[in-house]
């Protein structure tokens, strides 16, 4: 399957928006590998909803299992027996580039030479069309449209002679945002871009083995004990119960996504070295500081904006309350594919206790705005439910450049 170039540029300038790019999660050198990486995954679960895959090796034979949903929807019990081994990695999908179908699902899996190659991307590769166009016109046949099938091209067409070499001549040719699982039958590689986007770390399992995963939720749930984050530029080889690390690119200037602290990160991770749920306060107390407003209450649209109201009620000493209820059996709006789903979520997920903000002056804090589809409706159903004003404050400044 091919898609022309005019299909591909409108589907990387769509990815230019921001948007939660996929959960990764990897586990080295443990007899139960696949189960602990559905558990990472899990954990991982609000960085992609579109669907979850896992592949798993036992040194010899490769599985991979794969499907559209939510990770317990995805897998059972027979489906982790049947991916047995020692290593494995897992994904789960937000559509930033590519279509939202199984096709594009991933781990993508691939046999050269008779050799396996898996991979697992979290980012966007920037010069994605023109490495796929080059490596077309040498005859590679691409199977979808996923940017991250470039890597397995390029590794596959590299002429490096170690599996070190032909890694360095194919994370040097690419330019974007990549935090990164590989595995072929014996080895776990993870990547990570000069720049450092996306984060990724470096876990280790009570029975000596190892986890990478997108975030430190994913090592509480395993209960590994968190060791250090890939660090930019890094690119990291677990294989004969080794970890070696090479550094293919000069040292280039760092650029955390900033995202990561305001939205897309579940609190309790540490991310960039910095926890997500003390970030988030620290934003409401600036916040408070900056625009102080007179109200009866603060109040977030939960989940997201929870902990920057706690900051702002904290440092104004207004009282916080939750005038709004969520429905936890709807997904997050932000990461749907749809505009006609995201609209209909909006409506769904949050429900004004009318009795209670009736009348009152509410101070809403929210994390951030990117299109506003959320903020609008939100609004005009706490006027519809009677409240006296509105105050709606964000705590995150204007998001005006995608990573």
């Amino acid at each position: 399957m091919t898609l022309s170039n005019q299909a591909l540029l409108a589907t990387q300038a769509n990815s230019l928006r921001p948007k939660d790019e996929c959960g990764v999660c990897g586990i080295f050198n443990h007899k139960d590998a696949s189960k602990l990486t559905y558990f990472g995954l899990y954990s991982l679960q609000h960085r992609g909803q579109e669907s979850a895959g896992i592949v798993s090796s036992d040194g010899k034979q490769v599985r991979m299992h794969k499907a559209m949903g939510l990770v317990p929807d995805v897998f059972s019990e027979e489906t982790l027996q049947n991916l047995s081994g020692n290593l494995s990695i897992g994904h789960v999908r937000y559509s930033t580039t590519g279509a939202s179908n199984i096709v594009n699902a991933q781990p993508l899996l691939v046999t050269h030479k008779g050799k396996t190659l898996a991979v697992a991307h979290n980012g966007n590769l920037v010069n994605s069309i023109k490495l796929r166009q080059d490596l077309e016109m040498q005859g590679s046949i691409f199977q979808t449209t996923m940017d991250s099938e470039v890597i397995l091209h390029l590794i596959a067409r590299s002429t490096g002679e170690s599996l070190e070499d032909r890694l360095q001549e194919t994370f040097t040719a690419v330019k974007g945002a990549f935090s990164m699982l590989l595995m072929t039958q014996d080895t776990l590689i993870a990547v990570r871009d000069p720049n450092g986007f996306r984060p990724l770390c470096l876990g280790k399992l009570s029975n000596g083995g190892y986890i990478v995963a997108s975030e430190t939720c994913a090592l509480d749930l395993v209960e590994a004990k968190y060791i250090r984050d890939i660090e930019p530029g890094e690119i990291l080889i677990c294989r004969d119960g080794q970890l070696n690390s090479i550094y293919p690119w000069p040292e280039q200037r760092t650029s955390f996504c900033i995202f990561e602290h305001v939205y897309f990160a579940r609190p309790d991770s540490d991310i960039f070295g910095i926890n997500v749920y003390e970030t988030r306060k620290r934003m409401g107390r600036i916040l408070a500081r900056e625009h102080l407003v007179d109200g009866d209450f603060v109040m977030p649209f939960p989940d997201s904006g929870n902990y920057a109201a706690i900051g702002y009620s904290h440092e104004s000493g207004i009282p916080l309350e939750f005038g709004v209820i969520r429905n936890h059996y709807v997904g997050r709006t932000f990461i749907q594919p749809t505009q006609t789903m995201r609209d209909f979520n909006v409506r769904v997920t949050l429900n004004p206790v009318h009795s209670f903000i009736k009348g009152k002056r509410v101070i809403i804090i929210e994390d951030s705005i990117i299109r506003g589809t959320t903020g609008k409706s939100r609004i005009q159903s706490l006027r519809n439910a009677g409240v006296k004003e509105v105050h709606m404050l964000v705590s995150c400044p204007p998001t005006r450049h995608a990573c």
